[in-house]
Parts: C-alpha cells; structure tokens; sequence
C-alpha cells in the first residue's frame, strides 16, 4: 500500500458549495484535554549507533556544507506568481516550480517552512541577509493509485531550497534526506527515509520532520554532505566507493529523533509559535472523516486515546533550539476532518483543510477552549502545511502577517502566501 493510499483511504465525497469551497462544519466542538498523556523520548541515536559518530565518520569521507552553501549554489529556477492561483483567497506572495517540477508525478511536495521560522527577522542565516523558504516532498512509487507501482525504486524524502531574496526571480536546489547507518561489513554509510514528511519546522539551524506513527525526525542544517552524483538510482556507498544521494549533489543526514511515548498521535503536521512564551511547536493529525485512525500502521506510544483530531503542544528551548519538556504543554481536540497543516499564536490556531482533486482547501480558525470554527479564506486545491510569517519580522517583514501554504498536485503546485486575517 502506498503512502498516498494510506491517507486517501475511502472517504466520502465533501459536501461542497456553489462556489467550489469545503463546507466545513460551524461547529468544530474544540476541547481541552490532559495535555500530560503525550510525550516523547528524546533519542540521539539508531542501531548503528549514535548519529553524532555516524555523521562525523561521514563527514571525513566526504566534504561537509552548510545550508548557506547549498542556498548559493542554487540550479533551478522558479516562477514568480503575479497573482493569486486557481482558487487562493487573500494573497500575498509566492512561486511556482520549474515545468519538471511542475510536472513530476513521482515527486509529491508536502512540507512548507521559512527563514522567518528559523530566526526572527526572517533572515538566514543568523546575522545573514537570505530569505528562504525550504518544501518538503516525498517519492510516490504508485501515482495513479492504481495498486501497481509504476516506480520500483522508492527514492524517499527530498527536500527544496528556495532562494526567495529577489522574490521575482526565486532559484532553488533539492537536496535528499538520509538516515546515517554502517553496511554489514561496517563502512559508514546513509539510507533513503522512506515516510510522508507532510510537514516540515525549521528552528535555528535545526528542521523537524514528522514521522506520521513515529514522532519527529531532526535534521542540523549545518550538516549537509556533498556526494558524487552519476548514479541516479543509487543512495550510500556504492561498489565503486563513492556514494550517492540517487543523483543529488547534497545529502542531509538525520541528527537526532523525539519519538512519541504516551498516547497515539498521529504526526501529520507541525508548526511554529513563536508568539507563545516561551517559543512552542504545535502537531495536528489528519482523519477522513473526523475521526483519527490508528490502526494503518505501527504507532509509537502506550495505546490509543480519543480518536478526534488533535492539536498538541511543547516548548521549545531557543538556546538549543531542541525541545525543552518531553511533555506536551497544551492539547486540544478539534472535530475537523482533512487537516493538512498547523500553526498556532498562543491559543489561536489555524489550519489548512483539504478537500480532495478539484476542490478548494480552506484556511480555518478556532481559540483554545471556543467551540467554533470560522474560515479565513480559501486555499488552493490540493493545500498541505502551513508557516506563520510575523509582520515583525524585521527583515523579512509584510505589510501584515502571512502564512505560507503550498498545493501538492502536478499541475497545480503553488507555494505562496495569504494574508494571516484573510483579507
């Protein structure tokens, strides 16, 4: 079963309006819950050993970047939007990929963060003058979703660096996630991470990834590796000695994990409150139909509790960007199927919620502890996570606060930014 299939599942058909919007219910019965049931481990190694050993073994193989390397060595161009695309409501800014990119059906993008995530003035890096937006995508081995895969070779996760400083001529690089690891005769060594990634959060030089039954994944962008790159098809040290990112000239390795340990959550999505003291991030879970399955893959944790959607929250500490309690700090139920993506400012939260190939998505409200919903705007068909834009960001500022969204159907891939009120 594909990863596209798992979450596709056999929903019903939306209800849907004159206008092609989601008819999302008024009333979404959000509700505090004991946010102590959800924890996480924190875990700085896998099974062949500590990712700190394995990076740094890797790192005297081959020559070690950072994200500011890979951001100037940018070689695709994208497409400056001039307007608002297909059914977005209340734009702002944003881009559209080269026509490859555009096209690809094995290619599905997911994941949407900033530099305005990363560091409070919107700047990358620390005291630099880069404003970036990094997508994240996954390999589909079976796009038309016919039960047979047209991709025997499942390459996992990529990841998008977008030069947005001169926002109407944005130029990016994709770069592969690994996992490090030894070979059986123990060489040092990287794997493809063959999950979803439907949502991605950078924080200082660190990016979070969601494992959808796992917890978190954590990436150090000071830590990308340069491959060679004439084998496509090849991931890690190959026979001839050299290694491979399946044809990627960069590789970023995962650095650390946060792996859920009470109750089930699914990680669908994440986002960044940095208007909660002290900073936070938030996770959402994705449902058909309202309710939450936990029976189509192997959860982490203790067992299952509510089956409603919910947000969750923990704190985050700036100073090592890592979080700083294992133990969630806010959780609240939402009834509200299809969340795509999250973000949160102190108790207001939003989320982008899909509603299938040829219909609009919607960017929707609700306050912890309220029991209504409201819809801010319309988003794009195919709409997944979301990135909250401060207009205090100093160097990266807009008239008014954004939040960045992207859209995930060949053909219809956009990446762009609507007004956080929705006007």
């Amino acid at each position: 079963m594909t990863r596209r299939t798992i979450l596709r599942g056999l929903a019903a058909a939306p209800f849907v309006a004159a206008g092609g919007s989601l008819l999302a219910p008024a009333v979404a019965e959000a509700a505090a819950i004991d946010a102590g049931q959800f924890s996480l481990t924190s875990r700085t190694s896998n099974s062949h050993g500590e990712f700190a050993d394995l990076n740094a073994a890797l790192a005297t193989r081959l020559a070690k970047v950072d994200a500011t390397a890979v951001i100037a060595d940018a070689n695709r161009k994208a497409v400056h939007l001039t307007g608002a695309p297909g059914t977005v409501q209340a734009f702002s800014t944003g881009f559209t990929w080269d026509s490859g990119d555009q096209a690809v059906d094995y290619w599905i993008p997911q994941g949407v963060t900033t530099s305005a995530d990363a560091y409070g003035n919107g700047l990358y890096p620390a005291g630099g003058d880069k404003r970036v937006v990094l997508v994240s995508w996954y390999f589909e081995s079976d796009p038309d979703d016919d039960g047979t895969d047209e991709y025997a070779l499942d390459k996992g996760l990529r990841l998008s660096f977008v030069d947005y400083t001169t926002a109407s001529a944005p130029v990016y690089r994709h770069v592969l996630l690994v996992e490090p690891v030894r070979t059986a005769t123990g060489e040092y060594s990287f794997n493809p991470i063959r999950k979803h990634a439907g949502g991605i959060m950078w924080y200082g030089n660190l990016l979070y990834v969601v494992d959808t039954y796992k917890g978190l994944r954590v990436f150090d962008l000071n830590t990308l590796l340069t491959v060679a790159t004439a084998e496509a098809d090849v991931c890690g040290l190959h026979t001839d000695g050299s290694y491979y990112g399946y044809g990627y000239k960069y590789v970023l390795p995962q650095s650390h994990a946060y792996d859920n340990a009470g109750t089930y959550l699914r990680y669908t999505t994440i986002g960044l409150d940095r208007a909660s003291v002290p900073d936070s991030l938030v996770v959402s879970e994705y449902s058909l139909s309202g309710k939450v399955d936990y029976t189509d893959g192997t959860f982490n944790g203790t067992g299952p509790g509510t089956t409603t959607p919910k947000v969750v929250r923990w704190n985050l500490d700036y100073t090592d960007r890592q979080i700083s309690s294992l133990t969630a700090s806010e959780a609240v139920t939402v009834a509200q199927q299809k969340i795509q993506g999250v973000v949160s400012r102190n108790s207001k939260h939003y989320l982008a919620t899909s509603a299938g190939t040829s219909t609009a998505g919607s960017l929707r409200t609700f306050t912890s502890g309220a029991s209504t919903a409201t819809t801010v705007c319309n988003l794009a068909i195919g709409c997944e996570d979301l990135s909250y834009h401060s207009s205090g960001a100093s160097g990266w500022a807009y008239s008014e606060s954004v939040i960045w969204n992207l859209s995930e159907y060949a053909g219809k891939r956009y990446v762009y930014a609507v007004h956080a009120d929705g006007s």
